[in-house]
């Protein structure tokens, strides 16, 4: 089920920051409450190979999303104790040291499950043997807890940063000029009206 122009559920995770401080944090609230766009992105596992390449990407762009009033979230479904240890971990041995942004603890699976972004796949006719992980999963959502967008990618296939400040970028630019945003539209590029004749008008000079 797709969550795109839905509220995005609210529900209680566990969270984990770099301080170990262990709190709840419900992300439908945390845009809400704080008026902010938010960028929830999920990946399989703590201490594996892809992910820490993604989350760092994310820690680097921070200070751009922030720009663009959108706060950082990243999930698994490990404990906050894992998180924790992973967060003490030097990036030159394969941690995460120095990430600033929280990372949910879905370790019951309540949200993933809620989300339908679990690789069910994994357990065998018996119900086990596998590890229940999820997707590389990626919600952005509004100021008022709407998804305007959300991707699942398999696990081998790591995320382009970038694209999800285009994506922002253009949603705000919506937001505030009820234009839409054709194809490869970056900041700073015609957008247009969403009519039969702003089409015409676009498409005349593109």
């Amino acid at each position: 089920m797709s969550f795109v122009g839905k509220k995005f559920p609210s529900i209680e995770v566990n969270a984990m920051d770099e301080m170990g401080d262990t709190f709840k944090v419900d992300v439908f609230k945390q845009a809400v409450d704080n008026k902010k766009k938010v960028l929830l992105f999920w990946y399989p596992k703590d201490f594996t190979f892809v992910c820490p390449t993604e989350i760092h990407a994310f820690q680097e762009a921070a200070a751009e999303f922030e720009k663009r009033n959108t706060m950082i979230i990243g999930a698994s479904c490990d404990t906050a104790e894992v998180h924790f240890a992973w967060l003490n971990t030097a990036k030159d041995n394969g941690g995460i040291e120095g990430v600033k942004f929280p990372l949910l603890a879905d370790s019951t699976r309540q949200l993933a499950m809620e989300l339908d972004i679990l690789d069910f796949d994994l357990f065998d006719e018996n119900g086990s043997g596998g590890d229940n992980v999820t997707y590389r999963a990626t919600y952005l959502i509004d100021e008022e807890g709407t998804v305007f967008h959300e991707s699942i990618n398999h696990m081998p296939l790591g995320r382009n940063v970038n694209e999800y400040l285009r994506l922002v970028d253009a949603f705000t630019h919506v937001q505030k000029n009820g234009e839409v945003c054709p194809a490869n539209w970056e900041e700073g590029k015609e957008a247009m009206s969403a009519t039969r004749d702003g089409v015409a008008d676009y498409l005349k000079t593109h």
